[in-house]
């Protein structure tokens, strides 16, 4: 098949959690990718992998750690979901050799990975998983067409056991256990912070949810946990101890010290516990992804490593300080335009919603905000409104053009007595384009809600930096050489 035979095929499939309907008769299990992965020789056990669960936290922090192994010199594959602007951000690997020439502020806003798969070799990918999956069909081995997540995991797996990185980063999709990447068996668990979403599937208690990221949490295994929410740790350190797993509590085995916001950004200070306090000193830490939340995640990247060097892998605290330094993680709260500033970031559930908040009393405070919001039909977005919209001078409605997405005039009537004055534009360019106007120079627009209406935006942005050549001080598209704020390499 050629790239676009494959994306199309792919895109036929469906997505599980299109509609509340489909969301009930979805089968969840390991079945299919078990069936798969074995008629493909089991290519998830032919790399050293590292598995990331958890609510929120679990992309940036995979981004991290990929960063941190990327700058120690190995050759790193990076698996992850969702996409914001091309499905092959998906599936990444990338080489040591350029990790030494990235600087913080070296590319452009509109782009998303110098390491993505290229269009022939998922072609290639995804033609042989697809040939494979026709003849256990044919023969009756394989009681149902895999699902779109269940055959793109397994061409990650494919494609690192042909391509034989140093090691691998997964990030799991949904939950833990029943996800399509839990037939791995990792150097490293790690699972991060816990909170409500996807309730539907995962549970409505933070235990239940807990529970079904710790998961991933196999027999022996090393665990890192910053779970962040008491009932949730206790569950995982119950998992763990059935598991006869080593666990390790960011809480419990790290200290942050000297922490101080750089232009939206942060610094700080991270010391190990006495635990292990022989094999490392002070790290001193610097983050180009903005928000305070980021300094959990890294923290959380900064164990998993710590754990993998003592599993053998060539990790020092110069590489940790280099990965995390050089870090990018576009759609998280990226800055892609200075005045008015421009946004994009993609906070989808209450606890990101009170993190954003939290951002924009300490950096934005005064400052009118011009939101523009759309989200999917599975999201607490009463919830979520109620934290958001009453802070924004205007909000703007409008939806993804995504099966599961909620029409922004559905939304705007669950949402609009929560907002100042609220406006509804179905089409995401429009949207934005009003907002951009209605800004002034020292105001703010905040593009935020779905991934996809980030990832939407973001592509429509690029289009339109692509075949313009404003000024800085222009309203649309950003500027060369504008600060770019989750868009770092790494």
């Amino acid at each position: 098949m050629t790239y676009d035979e494959a994306l199309r095929y792919l895109l036929t499939l469906g997505r599980e959690l299109a509609s509340p309907q489909h969301a009930r008769a979805a089968k969840f299990d390991l079945a299919n990718i078990r069936i798969l992965a074995d008629r493909l020789g089991n290519p998830e056990r032919a790399v050293p992998a590292v598995h990331i669960a958890g609510t929120n936290g679990k992309g940036s922090t995979a981004a991290m750690l990929a960063s941190i192994l990327r700058a120690a010199g190995l050759r790193v594959g990076l698996y992850t979901s969702p996409h914001l602007v091309r499905i092959n951000e998906r599936i990444r690997l990338f080489d040591p050799r350029i990790a030494q020439h990235l600087g913080r502020h070296s590319v452009p806003a509109s782009s998303t990975s110098d390491g993505d798969i290229s269009d022939a070799d998922f072609a290639a990918t995804f033609t042989r998983i697809h040939d494979v999956i026709e003849d256990l069909l044919a023969t009756g081995n394989l009681p149902a067409h895999p699902t779109f997540f269940e055959c793109v995991t397994a061409m990650a797996f494919d494609f690192f056991a042909r391509e034989k990185p140093d090691i691998a980063v997964f990030e799991v999709g949904l939950g833990g256990r029943l996800d399509s990447t839990n037939i791995l068996v990792p150097e490293v668990a790690v699972i991060t912070q816990i909170a409500f979403d996807h309730e539907n599937f995962l549970g409505h208690s933070l235990p239940e949810i807990a529970e079904e990221k710790a998961g991933i949490i196999k027999p022996g295994a090393w665990v890192v946990s910053a779970a962040g929410n008491p009932a949730a740790e206790e569950v995982i350190r119950e998992v763990s101890a059935r598991q006869n797993a080593r666990l390790v509590d960011i809480d419990a085995a790290y200290s942050i010290s000297d922490l101080r916001s750089v232009d939206l950004c942060y610094e700080f200070v991270v010391r190990r516990m006495a635990e292990a306090a022989e094999n490392s000193g002070v790290l001193h830490v610097s983050l180009p992804l903005a928000g305070r939340f980021q300094v959990r995640n890294a923290v959380t990247a900064i164990a998993a490593a710590h754990l993998l060097a003592e599993r053998g892998f060539p990790i020092d605290d110069a590489a940790i300080s280099q990965g995390l330094a050089t870090v990018r993680w576009p759609g998280r709260i990226e800055r892609v335009q200075e005045r008015p500033a421009v946004y994009f970031d993609g906070t989808h559930n209450p606890a990101g919603a009170r993190e954003l908040a939290a951002f924009w009393k300490e950096h934005l405070a005064g400052r009118r905000i011009h939101l523009v919001y759309g989200a999917m039909r599975d999201k607490a977005v009463d919830e979520v409104a109620g934290l958001l919209f009453p802070q924004a001078a205007t909000v703007i409605l409008t939806q993804s053009p995504q099966p599961r997405a909620i029409s922004a005039s559905v939304l705007a009537s669950i949402t609009r007595h929560l907002a100042h004055a609220l406006e509804v534009i179905p089409d995401p360019g429009a949207a934005l384009r009003l907002a951009l106007e209605l800004a002034a120079p020292d105001d703010v627009v905040f593009v935020t809600g779905s991934l996809f209406i980030v990832g939407d935006l973001h592509r429509h942005w690029a289009t339109h930096a692509a075949s313009s050549g404003t000024t800085e001080d222009a309203s649309w598209p950003p500027a060369p050489g504008t600060k770019s704020y989750g868009t770092k390499p790494g």
